[in-house]
C-alpha cells in the first residue's frame, strides 16, 4: 500500500525530489501524512502550523505539530493569527486567507501544499452543486493552482489514515469538522453516507466526473479563445450569432479579463447584454460593467469596484 501511495503521488509531478516544500500542518491526519510523504518522495519539506486560537484544543494542537516535526527531523513554523472584530467575510474565509498568505510568505516563490484529499474533493464538488449553479461547480479543486498544490487528490481519507497508521504517526481530529450547525460538515455526515447508501463507488463517482469535466473544459477554453481571436472584446452581431452556451462562455471571460476576479453572473445576462444594441453598458454583477460602442462590446469594472481595488 505505501508503494502504491507513493507512487501515485510521485506520477502528479506536484513534489518533485529536492524541491523546498511548505507543508500546511494542522495536526490531522490528511496533513500529517502529506509532510512524511512529501519527505518520502525526496523533497525537502518544512511544516506551517497556523494557531488560530479559535478552539479549545487549539494550543494542544500545535504541541503536537512541534513533536510531531521534532521526531520527523523537520523545521515547523507556528503562525499565530487572532480574527479582528471587524474581519470581513465568515470565519472560514478569513481562516483560509490567513493560513494561505503566511504559507506564500514562508515558502517564497516555492511550493506550497495541502492535504486535500480525494474524499475532501468529492465533498467539495457536492457542497459547490448544492449552493453554486454553474459549471464550475462541478470542476472542483485543481491539483495545481499558481504555487499552492494538492498532491493527495488522488488519495482518499481512509488510506492517509491507514499510511499514518502504518508509519506510527499519530494525528489531531478536528471535533468541528462533524459539527452540524456547518453546511460542509453536514455534507459530509448525511449526504455522503446516504449516497455511499445507494452504491458504494459514489465519491469516487463523483472525483472521476470532476476530472473529465475539468478536461472538458480545457477544450471549452480553447474554443473561447478562437473565438475572441486574442481580442479583449468582441462585436455583438458575432456574440449573438454564437451558440447560446459559447457566448455565455465569452462573455464570462471577458468580464473576468477585465475584473481580475470571478464574474459567474455575468453569463446570465447575455440577452441583456445583446438587447443593448449598437451602444449602452450595463452593470452585470460581481464588479463587472458590460460597455458596448459602437455595436462592440468590452468589458470595465464598475465604478466602485475600481475604487475598491
Amino acid at each position: 500500500m505505501a508503494d502504491d501511495l507513493l507512487e501515485r503521488v510521485r506520477a502528479t509531478g506536484l513534489l518533485p525530489a529536492g524541491a523546498d516544500v511548505v507543508v500546511l500542518l494542522s495536526g490531522g491526519r490528511d496533513s500529517v501524512c502529506l509532510l512524511d510523504v512529501a519527505a518520502a518522495v525526496g523533497c525537502r519539506p518544512r511544516a506551517l502550523h497556523v494557531n488560530y486560537g479559535l478552539r479549545q484544543e487549539a494550543d494542544a494542537d500545535e504541541a503536537h505539530c512541534l513533536a510531531l516535526c521534532e521526531r520527523m527531523g523537520l523545521e515547523v513554523v507556528v503562525h499565530s493569527a487572532r480574527r479582528p472584530e471587524d474581519a470581513p467575510g465568515n470565519l472560514h474565509a478569513w481562516a483560509r486567507d490567513v493560513r494561505y498568505g503566511e504559507a506564500a510568505r514562508v515558502a517564497g516563490g516555492g511550493i506550497v501544499a495541502v492535504g486535500h484529499t480525494a474524499t475532501d474533493q468529492a465533498e467539495t464538488i457536492l457542497y459547490r452543486l448544492a449552493t453554486s449553479p454553474g459549471r464550475r461547480a462541478l470542476l472542483g479543486m485543481r491539483p495545481r493552482s499558481g504555487q499552492l498544490v494538492r498532491p493527495l487528490l488522488g488519495i482518499t481519507r481512509e488510506e492517509t489514515a491507514t499510511w499514518c497508521r502504518a508509519r506510527g504517526l499519530a494525528w489531531r481530529e478536528d471535533a468541528s469538522n462533524e459539527a452540524e450547525r456547518f453546511a460542509r460538515a453536514r455534507v459530509r455526515t448525511g449526504l455522503v453516507p446516504a449516497l455511499e447508501a445507494v452504491d458504494g463507488r459514489a465519491l469516487a463517482n463523483v472525483v472521476r466526473t470532476a476530472h473529465l469535466l475539468r478536461e472538458e473544459a480545457e477544450v471549452l477554453d480553447v474554443v473561447v479563445d478562437t473565438a475572441l481571436a486574442g481580442r479583449d472584446r468582441i462585436a455583438l452581431e458575432h456574440l449573438g450569432a454564437l451558440p447560446t452556451a459559447l457566448a455565455r462562455l465569452v462573455v464570462r471571460r471577458l468580464a473576468e479579463a477585465a475584473t481580475g476576479g470571478l464574474c459567474a453572473r455575468a453569463a446570465k445576462r447575455v440577452d441583456d447584454i445583446l438587447a443593448l444594441g449598437a451602444s449602452g453598458a450595463l452593470d452585470v454583477g460581481d464588479g463587472a460593467r458590460a460597455v458596448v460602442e459602437g455595436g462592440v462590446l468590452r468589458f470595465t469594472r464598475t465604478p466602485s469596484a475600481a475604487r475598491r481595488a
